[in-house]
């Protein structure tokens, strides 16, 4: 009878203070729960066996979660840590039912599969501690483990919000005491049991689709900002003083600074453009290309930022495709580039407007209105904000024919920067120094709007071919943080003294393949475990990347959260497919400069919102890709087909120290012949039969025309240029 009466007044206690505790976590944090019906379906009993699983941003994440789910008699599970605490142990004695487990004890497992079978909900935080990051920390086997052996039905939650307040170990973060939060509850779904040949590889498999699914969980929260409104959210995240970015020529400029830049420009720009317009922007990495670009964002136009090392036609193609009128670009950039004869040389543009002009046509009663309403008020400036509309017009490098525009939207970059950050740890503690161009999608979306809009701070320098000075920097800013090419980051290493990089915690390349010889003079010179990825223009671009939890040597890395993907067979081509990716980051469609101003949605076969990348690439068993080649850089040599990139593979194997590249011509006898081009003025086709034997490929693939250069061609971007190097080839 007494132990009735405790357990019914327990039983009411934990009623009352948890009504009392759900209004003032309503009334401080502003608390929004999202898919409340998933959690009522889950709680109604269609599920015998329940696993609610979630992020771990603070201390009061199980409370929370106590408050808010409404999942009947739930029992949380507990680091003893916090158990063997008396004041934490007094809360969890009066508030909920709970098992305290130490990690470290095989048991422990054991403790929770018997809980789930007995029908209790169990609530855990698979991460097992509060995150240091902000992202993601180490997903342990064990939840996973409990999932597959009890075929338990997951409810994943999503919180957001917490990792911003004084009850997070996030130091660095411009910490609130009450900042809203929200609760994504997404649909209940199971883990598969995997095949494997053992237990052990079994549970590591398991520990892996647990760590896929708490990236997934990372993009629960839509995307409903713009560019813009993305910069005013950061801006009130992490403080209007916070010193963001810094170039070449400007000292390091706040969020409040960037802002007054932004509008004043946008508004400027505004007076001579038309809603929606697509405007030229051609200007080199500085912070005032930054402002302009957010500027017009705010005002409703599109930039379309143009490649000024396509030369004069292809800089015409991107001005015909993208129907531009109005071209915004610097005097002092004109002349010491040394670009006004191609300036000169374009057509079809109205007008021509320089910056330096524009700032002299700053009024006062512009400078009224951004000092007394705009910078205090700047989400009211925007113009027609909609995710879906144009943000931003980038074009392809051409290095396979005339540069295509593509257009991509505000939610597929906001989306691919969320895909990002939900496998990779970039912060407010980071310092990114990008040197690629901000008319590249690496360059855009990785090196300067992810480090923006997350908080971490900016270095722009104008060019990645300064290979002496960027080491300079990298050392003398402490910068954490590189994106490069291979061929650029193969120079860097080249100039560098051994300390230059020793506060770089990542070193990511893309745009081209991380050449062997790259990867091993980075890790014997700096220690620094390059991270390679894969992508494209047209998806924002990330779409695969290697990270320190997820890391395989030879591969592109695993698919980003949110990306899914198919492979075509090809004829011919024996192992792989080619890659068609679908998800949130892929690109509203093509302007082409045959047909202008039109936007052409891609085109691919299996339907709406998939994109055909081009590439042949194989996905193995853990979902590591590797890429085969494109299937435009593939050779018919007497009826076998023969990938380019294998050939330049061939070569750098037999002369590791040079640059090769590899191309094709037409051939009376066998269909085409392969051509290589390299650096290295010993290379000889003996050579090459001798690595193609110790790599065990045919001798189709050993070219026989070899054409010693001293460089090799490439484009602004740093990727090879390969249309010169065909004509080179058909003329050798």
């Amino acid at each position: 009878m007494d132990m009735t009466n405790t357990s019914l007044s327990k039983t009411i206690i934990r009623a009352v203070v948890r009504v009392l505790w759900r209004g003032l976590a309503r009334l401080f944090f502003r608390v929004q729960v999202r898919g409340m019906d998933e959690a009522l379906t889950a709680a109604n009993g269609q599920h015998s066996r329940l696993l609610v699983i979630a992020n771990h941003e603070s201390f009061l994440d199980g409370i929370l979660l106590w408050l808010f789910l409404p999942i009947k008699k739930p029992v949380f599970v507990i680091h003893t840590e916090y158990v063997r605490r008396p004041l934490w142990r007094f809360c969890l004695n009066i508030l909920t039912d709970y098992l305290s487990i130490d990690p470290g004890n095989p048991m422990a497992v054991k403790q929770i599969v018997r809980l789930l079978e007995s029908g209790r909900p169990v609530v855990i935080f698979p991460e097992g501690r509060i995150t240091l990051t902000g992202a993601l920390m180490k997903v342990y086997e064990g939840p996973a483990f409990v999932a597959v052996k009890t075929g338990a039905t997951i409810l994943p939650v999503r919180l957001d919000g917490l990792s911003r307040s004084y009850f997070s170990k996030m130091s660095h973060w411009q910490r609130k005491f009450f900042p809203p939060v929200t609760l994504t509850i997404l649909p209940p779904t199971t883990l598969p049991n995997p095949e494997a040949p053992n237990g052990k590889i079994r549970r590591q498999k398991s520990g892996e689709a647990m760590r896929r699914l708490m990236q997934e969980m990372a993009l629960a929260q839509p995307h409903q900002h713009t560019l813009y409104g993305a910069l005013c959210n950061a801006i009130s995240i992490h403080g209007r003083r916070r010193r963001i970015v810094e170039d070449i020529k400007q000292k390091e400029l706040t969020y409040q600074h960037l802002l007054k830049m932004a509008l004043a420009l946008g508004r400027l720009a505004g007076r001579i453009t038309e809603p929606a317009e697509r405007v030229g922007i051609l200007l080199p990495n500085m912070t005032p290309t930054l402002a302009l670009f957010f500027g017009l964002s705010a005002h409703g136009r599109v930039p379309a930022m143009l490649n000024y090392t396509a030369g004069v036609d292809g800089m015409q193609a991107a001005c015909d495709a993208a129907q531009i009128r109005t071209l915004i670009t610097s005097r002092a950039f004109i002349e010491q580039a040394k670009l006004a004869d191609k300036l000169a040389a374009l057509a079809g543009l109205e007008r021509i407007v320089y910056l330096e002009e524009l700032r002299e046509e700053m009024t006062f009663r512009d400078k009224l209105w951004l000092m007394c309403w705009a910078l205090w008020f700047p989400h009211q400036v925007e113009v027609g904000p909609n995710p879906e509309d144009a943000a931003v017009v980038l074009f392809t490098s051409g290095s396979e024919g005339k540069p295509k525009g593509v257009v991509l939207s505000h939610r597929a970059i906001l989306a691919n920067i969320a895909q990002i950050r939900a496998i990779i740890d970039i912060s407010r503690g980071d310092r990114i120094l990008n040197v690629l161009p901000i008319f590249h999608s690496f360059g855009l979306t990785g090196g300067t709007l992810l480090p923006l809009l997350t908080g971490a701070s900016v270095f722009l320098y104008p060019s990645p071919l300064h290979y002496r000075v960027i080491p300079e920097l990298a050392y003398d800013r402490a910068c954490t943080v590189l994106f490069g090419t291979s061929t650029f980051l193969g120079n860097y290493a080249r100039h560098a003294h051994p300390y230059d990089f020793y506060r770089l915690r990542y070193a990511v390349s893309g745009a081209e393949k991380l050449s062997p010889a790259v990867r091993e003079q980075w890790f014997e010179k700096f220690g620094i475990r390059i991270l390679e990825g894969y992508g494209a223009t047209e998806t924002a671009p990330v779409i695969a990347v290697n990270t320190p939890m997820a890391y395989r040597s030879g591969t592109v890395g695993q698919f980003l959260p949110g990306i899914k993907y198919r492979l075509h067979p090809v004829p011919g081509v024996e192992h792989g497919g080619l890659l068609h990716v679908h998800g949130p980051n892929v690109m509203s469609g093509y302007l082409k400069a045959d047909n202008p101003g039109v936007l052409q949605t891609p085109a691919s076969s299996e339907g709406p919102g998939w994109y055909e990348t081009g590439d042949i690439v194989e996905v193995d068993s853990d979902g590591f890709v590797r890429i085969v080649g494109r299937v435009k850089r593939f050779a018919k040599v007497a009826g076998e087909m023969v990938s380019l990139e294998a050939v330049e593979k061939l070569a750098c194997s037999a002369a590791p120290g040079a640059l090769h590249a590899a191309s094709s011509r037409p051939d009376a006898s066998k269909g085409e012949a392969l051509v290589l081009f390299t650096t290295d003025a010993r290379l000889h086709r003996a050579t090459l039969l001798v690595a193609a034997r110790r790599l065990g490929m045919s001798e189709l693939a050993v070219p026989r025309k070899i054409v010693r250069v001293a460089e090799l061609p490439m484009l602004g971007s740093g990727k090879t240029d390969y249309v010169t190097l065909k004509q080179m080839a058909q003329a050798a």
